[in-house]
Parts: C-alpha cells; structure tokens; sequence
C-alpha cells in the first residue's frame, strides 16, 4: 500500500517509513504539511500518518484540508506526545502515543488498511454517471449494458474513475493493479489502458477522454460537449 508520512523529525520519519517498507508497503515521507497536501491534489495514497507539530502546515490543518477536500475516505493515523492527548483529533481514525514501537505501529496500520479495504469491499455499486461498477463481482456497466473486463481491466478502469481528473503516475498504477510484480513489460500498462479506451468508450464523442501524461502517467477526464 501506498503511505504518506508527515513528521516532526528526520528520525522519526525513517523510522516510519523503516518499519513499513520492511512490511512491504510503499512509504513516501513528507517534511512538511504544505508539501504533502501538494501531492495529495495529484497522488492518491491508502493511508496517511500524520505527526501533530511538523515544520510548516501543521498535522491537524492537513487533517481538516484531507476531509475537506478528497471526495475518498482516506485513512489518518495520528502519531502524538503524550502531551497531546487531551486534544486528539475525532476526525483521525486512530492515533499512537510516542514513542512507538515497530510492532504497535505495524498492528495499527494494519487494522486501518483492513478495515479500507473491507469497506471499499462492501460497496455494492459505484457508480461515475453511466458508468456502474460492481467491485464484488468485478461487473461494469456502461449505459445499462454489462461490458466484459478482465480482472486488471476493471481494477484501473475502477482506479482512473475514483480518481477523475487527477495525474495517475505510472509507478502508483503498477503499485496498485500489479502490486510491483516483478517482470511487467512496460506496454502491459499502455495495452490495458488502450483496452479501456475501446471497451469503455472512453472518448470525447462520449463525454470522457483517457490520456497520457508524457513521462509520467495517464489522467481520465469528464469533460463537457464542445470542450472536446
């Protein structure tokens, strides 16, 4: 999964991300707030860890602006002093009192993702205007009419419309369809991406247009009649 880390030092912050790489998550460390929610416009993540005093924009402010602002719940770990305790945020998932240990950290992420993924899981439709996706099932629907993915087609079909009119880099893409297997050709992504585009009809005509970043990703955008 992929982690943003914000924290009050540089020690604390390789500590973090130490004990979840070695956990085989993909952790990104941030040091300051202003810098993380500059990613966050652009960059899904899974879960954030947030430290209350960072350098800049503090924890808290990056909290409010995260539910505030991305259409997703996503996950906030709190790491505080014991100090702040009195003052925990209710809009933070959970929260630690430092100083943590690898393996307290590590069992609270986890119970986080756990619970993300069987709420997203749950979902019975999501739906994008005319265009329903069944996660149980792995069925899409275009216009009423069941379309046939492949279960990767549906995973980035799915990711793109989740996050519509943001840069997908293509490193988050292989993080999250092919879990960074190992030995991916490079077009196994433009492939998927051209068979969405054809099955989908994810066109201008129709409303919508999936397209490369240059040396970086690709974005889905809804875009309106005579913006094409």
């Amino acid at each position: 999964m992929r982690i943003a880390v914000l924290e009050e030092t540089r020690a604390q912050a390789d500590f973090v991300c130490r004990t979840l790489s070695a956990a085989g998550h993909m952790c990104h460390a941030f040091e300051d707030g202003q810098a993380l929610v500059r990613q966050l416009r652009s960059q899904p993540f899974d879960l954030l860890v947030l430290d209350r005093h960072p350098p800049g924009q503090s924890g808290d402010e990056v909290l409010r602006w995260v539910r505030q602002d991305l259409a997703e719940r996503l996950p906030v770990l709190f790491m505080t002093r014991a100090t702040d305790v009195a003052h925990q945020d209710v809009d933070a998932d959970d929260h630690l009192v430092k100083p943590v240990s690898a393996a307290a950290l590590l069992a609270r992420v986890g119970v986080l993702l756990r619970g993300a993924f069987q709420r997203q899981q749950m979902a019975e439709k999501e739906v994008f205007g005319e265009y329903e996706f069944e996660p149980g099932s792995k069925r899409v629907h275009v216009r009423g009419s069941a379309v046939t993915l492949t279960h990767k087609e549906f995973e980035l079909a799915l990711l793109l419309f989740k996050h519509l009119s943001r840069p997908l880099s293509r490193s988050h893409i292989l993080d999250a369809i092919w879990k960074q297997a190992a030995g991916i050709p490079s077009r196994t992504m433009d492939t998927h991406v051209s068979m969405l585009r054809s099955k989908l009809g994810l066109r201008p005509e129709n409303g919508y247009r999936l397209m490369p970043i240059y040396g970086y990703g690709y974005r889905l955008d809804r875009i309106e009649k005579g913006d094409a």
